[in-house]
């Protein structure tokens, strides 16, 4: 019997378009799921990801932020209204799985960016030395699949650090203004990263968050994107290529427009393909596979059904994993009416339907 891969050498074969031995495993259940999970006998000391096999990664950060004061506002028993490093006033709530509630933005114009801006200078203290010093063999040793993260691009400023309506207005009135904030802010990473890769920290592969899209389709125009953000992209992607690094970026929504555009220039791979937004898992590998790794596509409504999600599993996953070039995911993340029996038969049915 073969021996079983690491998580390193299996995402290598599958980001290489090769058949590793079984499709790698990854999911994102939310703090309420797992906490229900608990109740219903997942043990109370037992790590999700070690659990359920999923695939051993680590990650390598830096700061590429304003270090605006973060402090608390007001907190209640059910939320807490703080700051953040970003100068972003927004609510949490303390029992409930949800996105935060944006109350407030220092960024606002180009003239508050400028300040921010000048803020964000690629400074040593922003990589975390001491866990690369103290963690990095050990994840060599272990086999983990190294991964950089990357915070650029529109839906970080849209989301959380200007506001969507003012980004949007921002991108067809003021796209100079744009360009400057995702460029200053992935050169500012990109600096602190090779400083990293120089001193021998390596890594596999570069992931970053760009939401571009929703239900019904993308956020702005093609022709918007090939001239405002196309260029951060491909800046991102060359350089992580010229390493010999994977890219792999979430993108939720409807991006089906944009593929051949992020193709072009380089993209690796793409999650999570949410299938109530129309990414459907199968019609994209047929159209897509051979230039992209895919990651997720399952959708989390059938979860309940057992009937529903092996059907699921077993048409997207098969087709999805022929030829290497697909991770298991959700279609987004696992959210609390997904039970962990559920769960359970989730991951035995892809163990079943993923091996080669």
């Amino acid at each position: 019997m073969a021996q079983e891969m690491t998580s390193h050498e299996r995402l290598r074969r599958v980001y290489d378009h090769q058949e590793p031995d079984r499709v790698p495993l990854t999911d994102s259940p939310w703090g309420v799921t797992v906490a229900r999970w608990r109740r219903e006998g997942f043990p109370a000391d037992a790590n999700v990801g070690d659990f359920f096999g999923f695939e051993k990664t680590a990650g390598i950060g830096a700061d590429n932020g304003p270090r605006y004061p973060s402090e608390v506002i007001e907190e209640t028993d059910e939320y807490v209204i703080s700051t953040s490093a970003w100068g972003a006033t927004q609510k949490n709530w303390k029992n409930s799985a949800s996105t935060p509630d944006f109350l407030d933005f220092r960024i606002r114009d180009r003239e508050t960016w400028e300040d921010a801006k000048a803020r964000i200078q690629p400074t040593d203290d922003r990589v975390n030395w001491e866990n690369l010093e103290r963690n990095y063999a050990t994840w060599r040793a272990e086999g983990r699949w190294i991964q950089a993260g990357l915070w650029f691009g529109y839906d970080v400023f849209a989301s959380w650090h200007v506001g969507t309506e003012r980004m949007l207005m921002a991108m067809a009135m003021d796209p100079d203004w744009c360009r400057d904030m995702f460029s200053h802010s992935l050169e500012t990473q990109l600096t602190l990263y090779e400083r990293v890769w120089d001193k021998g920290y390596e890594f596999d592969c570069i992931s970053f968050p760009d939401d571009l899209g929703y239900r019904n389709g993308l956020f702005f125009s093609v022709p918007m994107y090939r001239d405002v953000l196309k260029p951060a992209h491909k800046r991102a992607f060359d350089w992580a290529h010229d390493r010999g690094v994977k890219v792999m970026m979430h993108s939720c929504g409807n991006i089906l427009e944009l593929l051949p555009d992020l193709i072009e220039i380089g993209l690796d791979g793409l999650n999570p393909l949410e299938t109530k937004a129309g990414m459907d898992l199968v019609e994209v590998k047929r159209d897509y596979g051979d230039d992209l790794v895919l990651q997720g596509g399952i959708d989390v409504r059938a979860m309940p059904d057992g009937e529903a999600i092996e059907e699921e599993i077993r048409t997207k996953v098969t087709a999805a994993k022929e030829g290497g070039g697909y991770i298991y995911h959700s279609d987004h993340s696992v959210p609390n009416d997904v039970s962990f029996s559920d769960f359970c038969r989730v991951i035995a049915l892809v163990n079943h339907y993923g091996s080669y």
